[in-house]
């Protein structure tokens, strides 16, 4: 007899699921199927998951095709199963090729591909429905984000637009999406949410578009250059029933959240003062480092670097001012902003082609936190005091890549109603952000001579 084994999350069972379970079935003569708990899936970094185990195994049951079902609790188990159950064969989805090439010394390996462009589900009844979602721009950042939404249960990434199609087509063939497309309102018929990850000065208009389509979108920093059109912005998708929100990644880890907490709780007294700094040497002919209207350190870095103030000292300042320092290309390869409050002072410190210690500093009454680089994307932190010998330190859960995972569940968690109040990164903050990316367009225009 020849046994199959395969394994999966099974959230949300679809016709994806189904139509993988029918053709393992089919390479042998016995189906076991690996359903994986919600705490093994939080440690190997899927996110977001919806259904109970039971009714995940109960939907695998259904189906009709699994001869026996069992529980993937931990790492290491699939080659203690595959020598428990004498497994001949080993099967998952094309989308994990090449990972679980290791088992070939225990069994055959197979990679099945995936069903493309799913559109309709199976057993979703009173279900949430899975987010059809497209992605605008096929740059680096957009590769990236495609790498780790198959971690986040609930989404699929079906479609990519760039009116470049040169671009466009050596996107497709590193990235699985089988929808492409190069007209922007076609696009937009084929999906229920967008991540827009294209040049900074077409965000605004493509979000625009896409929130009076009714689409949710999630665009990448900086959504806007203006705070009149975060304004417009945010009241549209407020009238349209949709989702908008800013790709600011470090808002959405669990570390920041847990750093926010501290920093707020009375750990280290009442906070006088916040240092937030975010440099890199780039690549020169890279877009940041020479598109001298659009690219440089603040534009690049200021949003990570605004995150932090806005949220503990508030938007509420009496004053602000910038200062930068222009490289031969025209852009900024330094920005210092400097806010006045009441009772505070912080400090947001940019730099693309200056190096600096990028770490994020909250000074307090009676000790100050320590979060070192890459503060964005933040793993641990310290709480130190007046004596050097007393230091408390705080380890946060991260999984994934620059963070997207946690981004992506966040969109997630709104468009299904599930969030309750907005708090991670609120309208007000994001239009407040908008103000000083404004402010700062001004200023370098004016030392550029434009």
């Amino acid at each position: 007899m020849k046994k199959i084994i395969t394994y999966g999350s099974f959230d949300l069972f679809h016709e994806g699921h189904y139509k993988i379970l029918e053709r393992a079935k089919a390479l042998g003569d016995y189906l076991i199927v690996g359903v994986t708990t919600e705490h093994f899936d939080r440690q190997r970094g899927k996110l977001n998951l919806v259904d109970p185990i039971m009714t995940r195994i109960e939907n695998v049951r259904k189906t009709g095709f699994a001869d026996e079902i069992i529980v993937e609790d931990h790492e290491g188990q699939k080659i203690e199963d595959i020598q428990k159950y004498d497994i001949d064969t080993f099967v998952l989805g094309s989308d994990w090729t090449g990972k679980f090439d290791y088992l070939k010394q225990y069994c055959n390996v197979v990679y099945l591909e995936r069903t493309p462009n799913i559109s309709s589900s199976f057993l979703r009844e009173d279900r949430k429905k899975l987010i059809k979602l497209g992605i605008v721009g096929t740059g680096r950042v957009a590769r990236r984000f495609y790498s780790e939404i198959n971690y986040v249960s609930g989404v699929e990434a079906v479609s990519a637009y760039n009116p470049d199609f040169e671009n466009l087509s050596e996107f497709m063939q590193v990235c699985t999406i089988n929808g492409y497309c190069d007209d922007y309102e076609s696009f937009l018929d084929s999906v229920d949410a967008i991540y827009v990850a294209s040049p900074n000065e077409t965000h605004a208009e493509y979000v625009r578009t896409a929130l009076d389509a009714g689409k949710h979108v999630l665009c990448e920093k900086p959504m806007t250059f203006t705070y009149d059109e975060a304004v417009e912005l945010y009241a549209l998708a407020k009238e349209k029933k949709v989702v908008l929100m800013e790709g600011i990644r470090a808002a959405y880890l669990p570390g920041f959240q847990q750093l926010l907490t501290v920093a707020k709780n009375g750990t280290i007294g009442d906070i006088c003062d916040i240092e937030a700094c975010f440099t890199r040497i780039g690549d020169p002919a890279s877009r940041e480092m020479s598109d001298a209207r659009y690219g440089g350190a603040f534009m690049e870095y200021g949003s990570y670097t605004l995150l932090p103030i806005f949220k503990l000292m508030g938007l509420d300042y009496e004053e602000f001012k910038i200062d930068s320092i222009l490289g031969e290309s025209g852009i900024d390869v330094f920005t210092k902003v400097e806010f006045k409050y009441k009772h505070g002072l912080a400090t947001s410190k940019t730099g693309a082609g200056v190096k600096s210690e990028g770490q994020l500093v909250i000074a307090g009454t009676k000790g100050y936190i320590l979060a070192q680089s890459p503060w964005w994307l933040i793993k641990s932190f310290d709480v130190r005091y007046e004596d050097p010998s007393k230091v408390d330190h705080y380890e946060a859960g991260f999984v994934g890549n620059d963070g997207f995972r946690y981004e992506i569940a966040e969109f997630l968690t709104k468009i299904n109603g599930t969030g309750g109040h907005d708090f991670k990164l609120t309208a007000e903050e994001s239009i407040a952000m908008a103000k000083v990316v404004e402010r700062f367009m001004d200023t370098r225009r004016k030392q550029q001579g434009f």
